[in-house]
Parts: structure tokens; sequence; C-alpha cells
């Protein structure tokens, strides 16, 4: 009997907020939520927006300061996104004379330089030309961006120092996915096998800014010193590694997965496929990025990747300031993608410890498919194997709701970028798809049109505002658009600007589409907590779902306390750096065990498969 993978605790952070207890998605339907609904909201981002400081925010004020907007001043120094470009100085004379700022002298003069300081500018004559690098002074073309509310700083929950932004994102929102399921750690780590515990998370990107990858490349062309930490900061399996060594003190499965915008979706694919075979009972997976930098964004933008603010005055028919909350427009006329920062994590487990343990269930994860393009020219430009993720998940899921009754009681999460490619192929891929399984009017949402596009989390965040459709039962409308563009394929697909109210229990799945450059493509299955339980009373039967239902109240129980927390406060994060480290030389070593301090004894007798 193969072991169901189930959601017992997810949490994170991006530009709506924080993801645990469905704050976040109540950010994106804030409209629609009754009064109660909305002062919760406010107050979730509120305390994160405040970071600890004795400020008054209006309900402006926060929600101003989330979702998509310009980019702020104090999110990132926008005197770094001014480039610099290589001019060549020469004159008719042999002698040039120019000022710079004294600050912005070369570490060594050269030779033909004589340099005059006069304050806080130096006064250069030159024999024989020069070649310099000078501030290109136009505003930069991309200003709008999915940044995390305004003021809070992840780094600021426990000691940071020489982290970069990405695993701070990181260790904020694993720590929120492991209290929002309401069970300790230490508990769990005393009934599983230390060998059954995995771990998937990673980067995209890596870490690119200045103290992690991006800081390493940099400091030599800027005269600085390349510091010990650089180097393996920057590394896109760290998210993982932090999660392992100052999180969890895991010592079983671990790994990171890369697959471009399907990043998240990968480590899901390992993480439930480890609990599905037995290899693990317990899983945590995520990825985190911060890719909202100048060099980073420039990148994009020369692939016209990016939506910048000439092509959004374009479509909007205006020469005024470019509307930057309306910057990603999913399955509109659109001019590019918006980049975004985030961090999502999941915290999954097989259904019989879930019921042991008396976890709180959000849904189960029955299969994740991942397939490749083929053979194609553009290595950036989507392909052919996004019909086959859709395709096979489709089927899962289609197999799942009938076995209940359900069928057509399901949505689709789409990637949506906000790209004129991506509306073309992924409209036709999910329209398509879905005549061929006779669905008609499949409901489809687009989050992005919100949050951006945090490349590698993206998975992650259209999961966390599945599970809140699952809950408040609002499936989120395109809002940025007006009309939807007419080569979209929507013949048995509906698309909405407006949120729609489908009412609680109404969806029993969800598909969770993602498409990356390079030909990495992914589509995940969920299923409702209605499902879940329904699927857990056949198979278990009426006794143990008794027993089950009655640790659970323990377990809310400590939910409801970490809910009314976040509301009052930041927790510091998890970060476990300091505690005395397990050396070698304590282990209790035999034939058949290695027993670890404060562990399950683990086995070294194994089946040799051949």
């Amino acid at each position: 009997m193969k072991a169901l993978p189930l959601i017992i605790g997810f949490g994170g952070v991006n530009a709506a907020g924080r993801a645990s207890f469905h704050h976040g998605y109540q950010r994106m339907v804030f409209e629609c939520l009754n009064e109660t609904a909305q002062q919760e909201c406010l107050q979730s981002l509120s305390v994160l927006m405040k970071n600890g400081e004795n400020k008054i925010l209006s309900q402006h004020d926060i929600l101003a300061g989330t979702l998509i907007r310009k980019i702020e001043k104090n999110h990132f120094d926008v005197e770094r996104v001014t480039l610099q470009k290589p001019v060549k100085l020469n004159g008719k004379e042999d002698t040039l004379s120019f000022t710079v700022k004294k600050k912005d002298l070369p570490n060594r003069i050269p030779s033909n330089w004589q340099v005059e300081i006069n304050g806080g500018d130096a006064n250069i004559t030159c024999t024989g030309g020069a070649d310099l690098l000078i501030p290109d002074s136009q505003p930069y073309p991309v200003q709008a961006a999915g940044q995390i509310p305004s003021g809070f700083n992840p780094g600021d929950a426990y000691s940071s120092r020489n982290h970069p932004r990405g695993l701070q994102l990181a260790m904020f929102a694993v720590s929120d996915a492991l209290r929002s399921s309401g069970l300790d750690w230490s508990t769990i780590q005393q009934k599983v096998d230390p060998q059954h515990i995995s771990v998937y998370a990673s980067s995209a990107m890596g870490q690119l800014d200045e103290l992690g990858t991006g800081g390493m490349l940099r400091s030599s062309l800027q005269g600085k010193r390349v510091s010990s930490k650089q180097c393996p900061m920057g590394f896109a399996d760290m998210t993982a590694n932090f999660v392992n060594a100052y999180v969890l003190g895991n010592v079983g499965n671990t790994g990171g997965m890369v697959g471009a915008c399907a990043t998240f979706l990968y480590n899901l694919q390992m993480a439930v496929q480890d609990i599905q075979s037995g290899r693990a009972q317990i899983a945590v997976v995520g990825a985190s990025e911060a890719p909202i930098l100048p060099e980073v964004m420039e990148g994009y933008r020369a692939m016209s990747a990016l939506a910048e603010d000439e092509g959004l005055r374009k479509l909007d028919g205006t020469d005024q300031t470019a509307d930057h909350r309306r910057a990603c427009r999913p399955f509109a006329n659109n001019c590019g993608f918006t980049i975004a920062e985030s961090s999502q994590f999941l915290v999954l487990c097989n259904d019989k410890l879930a019921l042991e343990l008396g976890a709180h269930i959000y849904a189960a994860v029955p299969n994740v498919f991942v397939h490749a393009d083929g053979i194609k020219r553009s290595i950036s430009a989507p392909g052919i194997g996004n019909y086959l993720t859709v395709g096979r998940a489709l089927d899962c899921m289609d197999q799942a709701l009938n076995r209940q009754g359900s069928r057509g009681h399901s949505f689709a999460m789409a990637h949506g970028t906000g790209t004129p490619q991506n509306r073309v192929t992924e409209s036709h891929i999910l329209d398509s798809l879905a005549q061929a399984f006779n669905m008609q009017q499949w409901p489809v949402a687009a989050v992005k049109c919100f949050l951006g596009h945090s490349i590698g989390v993206a998975g992650g965040d259209q999961i966390a505002a599945a599970l809140g459709v699952f809950q408040h039962g609002i499936l989120p409308g395109i809002t940025t658009v007006d009309t939807f563009a007419d080569d979209v394929h929507q013949s048995h697909i509906a698309l909405s600007n407006q949120h729609r109210e489908f009412g609680q229990n109404h969806f029993g799945g969800a598909l969770i589409n993602a498409k990356g450059f390079g030909g990495n493509n992914a589509s995940a299955v969920l299923l409702s907590p209605r499902w879940s339980c329904d699927f857990l009373q056949q198979r278990y039967g009426k006794q143990h779902w008794t027993a089950y239902q009655n640790s659970l109240e323990t377990t809310q129980t400590a939910q409801l306390k970490y809910h009314d927390d976040v509301l009052t406060k930041i927790p510091e994060s998890i970060y476990r750096f300091g505690e005395p480290e397990i050396k070698g030389e304590e282990l209790n070593l035999s034939r058949d065990n290695i027993h670890i301090p404060g562990y399950l004894d683990v086995t070294l007798k194994g089946d040799f498969p051949y």
C-alpha cells in the first residue's frame, strides 16, 4: 500500500506577506474578505512591516507597501541600478582634463594621469587619451518588482551576519513552515529514523548579492578583497545546507534540485517520491530566491524578458508614469515579466505518520510530473514538455476526483509569467488538454499578477495560494488586466480579471504548473483537505480516524498559539548556530548500526538489490 504524501505545514514570505495561515493569500483577495479576515490580514502585515519598530501604519500604508510596486530606495541601493558604460576620451589635443569624485579614483593611478585633489573631487590631467567608465544618468528602464513587504528585514529575525538575502529569507520561511504545523521537531526526531527524513531545497540562481557569488565576482573589479564566505554562501544548494545544519540538525536524505522556474516543483517531486517509496517518512521542501539586483535584472532585460516602463506606457497609451502596480499582466497584452523575491517551504509527511502525530492536513500531493522539451532551437523558448506534464497531471487528478464523485471541481494555478510568448503557449497547453479531458470552462488563475516572478520559488508561491483557495473558496482573479489578449486560447479554460467565489469545499483538486527556461517543465497535483480526510477515513477506518481527531486537538492548540504570536510580533527565526556539534568520536559504531546522541539509531543493514 503506497504511502500518500500530505502537506502538514507551510510557510514563507513573498510580496503578499507571510504565507502561513493563508495570510499572504488573504492579501491577494483582500477585497473579497469579510471584515474579520481583512483585519487579520492587515495585522499580520503590520507586524512584518513595523519590523520591531514602534510606528503606526495606516491601512493605506500596508496595502501600498505590499504586492508588485515601484522598487523602493530602502530595498537596495538605487544608485547601483545606474549602470556604468565605457567611454573612450580622445581629443584633438594630446592633453585631456576631466574631474571625477575622489572616491571614484582607481586603486592604481595610470602612469599618464596627473591628479590634483580638490576637496571631494579629483582634477585629472591626462596625456594620450583615456578609457573611462562613466555613470549612465538615464533612469533604469525597469522600475517595478515583487518585493517582500516594505520595511521588513528577514535578517533581523536571527543573527544573520554575512548571510546573503536569499538565505535570510529561507531561515524565516522554513521557521514559519515548521511552526505552522503545530508539531515539535524534537518529538518528530524521536519517532522517525534519521534515514527517513529528507530535505530538498535550493535556489535556481544561487545567492547573487554582495554577500554571495555577486560580491565574489565584483570584488576584484571594485578593488576589494574576496571574503572566505562569499564563494560557499553563493551555492544554489546552500538553502538546503542551512536547513540541515542550522534548523533541523538533519543527517538524512538531502539535495537541491535546480530547474529554472520549475525548481520548487523539482524539489517537491524528490520529496514525494521519497515518501511514496518509503525512503522517507517526513520531508521538508523549499526554495528561496532574492534576484532583485541590478546585474540580474539587466541580464533578463537583455533577453527582452522584463516589463520595462516604456513598454507599460505604450500598452496603456500614455506618456505619464508607468503603472507599476500593473506591471505583470498574465494572458493579456503584455511586455514581459516582473522579477520578484520570495521563499516558500512545505513540510510533507506520509499518511500513517500524519495520523500518529495528529498533524493538521492542508492537502495531499499524489504526484509531480517533470518533462524536458526535446530538441529546440532556442534554449530559453518554451517547447513541448509542458504538454506532457499537464496531461499526466490532469489524468492523475481526474482519477482521484472521479473516485469521490467530484470530477470537474478543480482549478489550475498557471505559470502565467506575463510575457507575450507565455500567454500563447501556456494558454494553448491548458486549453487543448482541457478539451482532451472533456473539461468545460476550467478555472485558471495566475498569481504572478500580484507577486511577480520569483524564478525558482514560483511553484511554491502558487502552492501557497492554492492552499488558500482550498480554505476560503475564492479563486484570485488576474486583476491587473482589463481584457485578455486575442491570441490567448480560451475555448475550454475560464480566465477572469475578477476574484471568483466558489465557496468552501467546492474544489477537490488543483494543478500547479511551471515552465522554465532551458526546457524545465513541471506540473504538480494537489488534492484538497476534504479529499484527503475522506481518503484517510476509508483507508484506516473509524477507530484510527477517531484517535487521530483526538490528537489533532493538541496540534491545533499549538497552531493557534503560533498564529496569535505572529499577529503581535515577529518570532525569531530558528537558527541553531552555536549549539554543541556532534563529533565523530561521540558516535557509537558497530557492524549493524550507528548510535548518534539525541537521534534514533541508524541501521547499516540493508538488502542488496541485485
